[in-house]
């Protein structure tokens, strides 16, 4: 992962382990329930986007890297790697 990516990544997971760690005070302290699925589905919209920006440094990099080399054999194991990953999010 490049350089960047990893630092915006990295402040964006540590953010998340914030709001989990206060999913979990929000249950000790017996919350109301639509205000912890609330933010249940905004860790879930988090994580999203930290999908998605790993999924681009790897395009703009390993793929792009793969497709660069001429080297058809990596091109079609990097291609469907990104294919798997992809099925993958959609379950």
């Amino acid at each position: 992962m490049q350089t960047e990516a990893k630092t915006s990544v990295q402040k964006r997971l540590n953010k998340i382990e914030g709001q989990v760690r206060g999913l979990s005070r929000m249950v000790d302290e017996d919350r109301y329930c639509i205000d912890i699925v609330t933010q249940i589905s905004a860790v879930r919209a988090a994580l999203r986007r930290v999908e998605e920006e790993v999924l681009r440094d790897h395009v703009a990099h390993c793929v792009h890297g793969a497709i660069a080399s001429g080297d058809r054999a990596a091109q079609r194991k990097k291609v469907e790697e990104l294919m798997d990953v992809l099925v993958r999010a959609e379950r």
